[in-house]
């Protein structure tokens, strides 16, 4: 169970938005690069990290931070945003990345999503961000009508990394993470699922532990960690022992 560090990258800062509201943004480090240090330091082993302007843009936007990040960390990284096509794929992988996220393109072109996990491998995750149970895209700005566990279905089989499953209406506010919806969805797919948006406190840090999460890959924690709200330390030793508890 891994509990990924989120860094945020807006107009080259570390931030956190208030359901997905970019003008709702709080600025937390100046210095992305310095801030994936520091989540080194305090025993993380992964990073997530998310371009907000390129998944307004359609395209790489804050792409000098997060390269100065893949040089400032030796954990792997894995990026969303603006990430939509070959190209972008091929390109940020060879600078390093472990994975990339496909959010929006998951939703336009399915069929890129298949040949690119062909491509590569176990680097490719699909982002599935979900607004009233429906499936949001264009950095969240705008809602399909397609519901969240027949996205996943679309890639049954496909060679998906991980599914990274956010409710839109919990990113930012510490509302806790919707666990009814995020398991559901795990079980209704074979695909891992990591869960996005709300993680609160220690408390859901416990959840994570419980047998029902036990097929989570694991959860991506932002503002609480930033905030205070979680001791990097205990959550990393409880999640530690959970996982040996089910060896």
């Amino acid at each position: 169970m891994i509990l990924f560090p989120a860094i945020d990258l807006k107009d080259g800062e570390c931030v956190r938005l208030k359901l997905g509201d970019m003008d709702a943004a709080t600025v937390y480090n100046a210095d992305p690069a310095d801030q994936a240090s520091a989540f080194e330091e305090q025993g993380f082993n992964w990073l997530h990290v998310v371009d907000l302007n390129g998944a307004f843009a359609g395209e790489s936007v804050n792409g000098a931070a997060v390269e100065a990040i893949l040089q400032a960390t030796s954990n792997p990284v894995q990026l969303g945003g603006g990430i939509r096509t070959l190209e972008n794929i091929e390109t940020w992988l060879e600078k390093g990345l472990a994975r990339v996220i496909l959010g929006t393109i998951a939703v336009r072109d399915p069929d890129l999503v298949k040949q690119a996990c062909k491509l590569f491998p176990g680097q490719v995750a699909v982002g599935i961000d979900a607004k009233g149970g429906k499936v949001a895209v264009e950095g969240w700005a705008e809602a399909s009508q397609l519901e969240v566990v027949e996205l996943a279905k679309r890639f049954e089989g496909a060679g998906v990394a991980a599914i990274i499953y956010t409710d839109i209406d919990r990113d930012g506010v510490l509302a806790g993470i919707n666990w009814q919806s995020t398991l559901q969805l795990a079980d209704a797919t074979a695909i891992p699922v990591i869960a996005s948006g709300g993680l609160a406190s220690m408390a859901d840090i416990l959840r994570m532990t419980m047998p029902d999460a036990a097929g989570l890959e694991g959860a991506i924690s932002g503002r609480a960690l930033y905030d205070g709200r979680i001791d990097p330390g205990e959550a990393l030793r409880l999640l530690a022992e959970a996982g040996e508890q089910r060896k």
